[in-house]
């Protein structure tokens, strides 16, 4: 768990800042566009009202948000429904297994990009499945904690040996709850349901175990080739198994 919470912790230091680039205006744009390809309506549609959601706490205007649905649904013209999705695998450095999603709608620029950013950070792409078992994919729902006092766990078990949930996790600011693959919309609208503040939800690749880097500069380039993946266009999520790191020096780079 280390490492999960380790690149989740830095992601959602990074959240606010990255809400204000186009590039993930853009990357959010494509995922409502693929979505909506199962129908424009939010209500019927769970991996669009999914998609929106994300979009809305990132600071996606609502125009934005239509304009990527009625390019999904055929109405904007512009080759969205060529948009595939592909996910990568490889190795950064010390080891650390790394999966990357992509939306992309040139398999060819997309492996480039990514081969390149691998290897100018101390990794290299693998073929698909080199890492991939040592991932569980699962789905994760993030509770925020409504009062002073935090989570009520006594509460928390009880609504969960109703609903579809493996476990879960105290956070600082409240829980993560997570569940089979299938489970997300049982789970998050359950959840919701019975007055948990519910302040994200999707599915994740878990690592089944996690390597701790004992030397600070090769930590300092494996989160270098994580940030570098995350800044590409095409990509969609970035999953990696880095565990402990040592304390790194501020403004090394």
């Amino acid at each position: 768990m280390a490492g999960h919470s380790k690149w989740s912790q830095i992601k959602r230091t990074k959240a606010v800042v990255d809400a204000k680039r186009g590039a993930v205006f853009t990357r959010l744009g494509r995922e409502i566009s693929v979505a909506a390809r199962a129908g424009a309506d939010p209500d019927g549609n769970f991996q669009l009202r999914t998609a929106i959601s994300k979009a809305k706490a990132a600071g996606v205007p609502a125009a934005n948000i239509e304009r990527a649905i009625a390019k999904g649904c055929g109405a904007g013209g512009d080759g969205s429904q060529a948009f595939e999705e592909i996910r990568y695998e490889g190795y950064g450095p010390g080891g650390v297994a790394v999966l990357v999603e992509v939306l992309s709608d040139n398999r060819n620029r997309t492996a480039a990009e990514l081969r390149l950013a691998f290897s100018k950070n101390g990794g290299n792409l693998g073929e698909s499945g080199c890492v991939g078992f040592l991932f569980h994919h699962r789905s994760e729902v993030t509770l925020i904690a409504s009062g002073a006092g935090g989570i009520d766990e006594n509460a928390l078990l009880e609504d969960l040996l109703e609903l579809e949930a493996d476990g879960y996790e105290l956070t600082a600011e409240g829980a993560l709850v997570h569940g089979p693959f299938t489970a997300l919309e049982t789970l998050q609208d359950g959840l919701r349901s019975r007055g948990w503040s519910v302040q994200d939800w999707g599915h994740q690749w878990h690592p089944l175990n996690s390597i701790d880097l004992q030397q600070s500069d090769q930590a300092r380039q494996c989160l270098q080739l994580l940030e570098a993946l995350e800044a590409l266009d095409d990509v969609r999520s970035v999953s990696c198994n880095l565990g402990e790191i040592p304390e790194l020096e501020s403004g090394g780079s």
